[in-house]
């Protein structure tokens, strides 16, 4: 178990940010295997975090927000099925909390992000690289008021009130190099660079013909996932942490709870859980209006939910 924090500028009222300058990247997507292109751009205060698909000319901006998302199979995937999706989004927006990005418009190439080596390094580099400027208007920020949680077959996940922003994740696999790995962090932005960062996604080599017949995985390879047998790690390098695979869990529950639409301030404990279970979650906080609250740093705000038009009814 590890402990991370003090958490000080993460919520001391920070302004909101963009990025200074555009900045983009080319890579694979991990399930199309298709080349795809990202561009990070600038944007306007109180726009949010939107994805577009300037391959498709006209379609319209996905917001990154819960409810916007339409598919959690073995990632989070944005949009509406049959028509304009964006998928693998979490290691990005997981960057991009951390990093305290609150507007930017992504262009992508493609249905899906990058992969990039399987973590959220490459995208954090990115965001250093363009620099970051301070846009003057109060961030948002999401006050858990009261526990809330969801669970279904033996899995579950919980947010309740805490003075930060908490992670604690357990995991449990039927594999001797997994078993059961714990983690508790209160996360700083150094803390996630050298701790979650670069902690990659990982698959099992006898599922692999599996998830390619399912349409899945076909872009992944040793360069972008750890792969284990039965007894060992087939990545050369081996694991950059001992229990790289929890940690990888943290980076992915730290994206999906950042389609809150803004700075949760709250405990999250997730037991086994996943994209689908993180999802569920976010509209079950946004579904009680007891359970909430929006807070610049000290007063509250108008409470309003993002897009809590969907919430009750998703």
């Amino acid at each position: 178990m590890v402990k991370l924090g003090p958490q000080g500028a993460y919520l001391n009222g920070r302004t909101q940010r963009t990025l200074r300058n555009p900045i983009g990247c080319v890579g694979t997507g991990l399930h199309t295997g298709a080349r795809v292109s990202v561009s990070l751009q600038p944007a306007e205060a109180d726009s949010g975090i939107r994805f577009v698909r300037y391959d498709r000319p006209g379609s319209r901006p996905l917001h990154a927000r819960f409810d916007e998302v339409c598919d959690t199979t073995m990632c989070t995937t944005l949009g509406e099925p049959g028509g304009t999706m964006i998928a693998t989004v979490e290691h990005l927006m997981a960057s991009l909390a951390i990093c305290e990005i609150d507007n930017l418009l992504v262009e992508v190439s493609g249905p899906e992000l990058p992969i990039m080596d399987g973590s959220a390094e490459p995208f954090v580099f990115l965001i250093e690289c363009a620099g970051v400027v301070d846009q003057g208007r109060p961030r948002r920020r999401i006050e858990v008021l009261k526990p809330v949680s969801v669970s279904a077959h033996g899995k579950c996940a919980r947010l309740e009130p805490a003075d930060g922003f908490e992670v604690d994740c357990e995991i449990q696999f039927d594999h001797p190099l997994i078993d059961s790995q714990a983690i508790r962090v209160s996360l700083r932005a150094d803390d996630f660079k050298t701790e979650i960062a670069r902690a990659r996604t990982f698959g099992f080599a006898e599922r692999v013909e599996e998830l390619w017949s399912r349409g899945l995985a076909l872009g992944g390879s040793l360069r972008n996932a750890i792969v284990v047998s039965q007894d060992r790690v087939l990545n050369e390098e081996g694991l950059r942490f001992p229990d790289e695979f929890v940690r990888h869990k943290v980076l992915d529950s730290i994206g999906d709870l950042y389609l809150a639409g803004g700075q949760l301030i709250g405990r999250f404990t997730g037991r086994c859980a996943g994209h689908t279970m993180h999802n569920k979650l976010l509209r079950a906080l946004f579904a009680d209006p007891t359970a909430w609250q929006m807070v610049d740093g000290s007063s509250p705000l108008e409470r309003e939910a993002p897009a809590r038009r969907r919430a009750a009814g998703a």
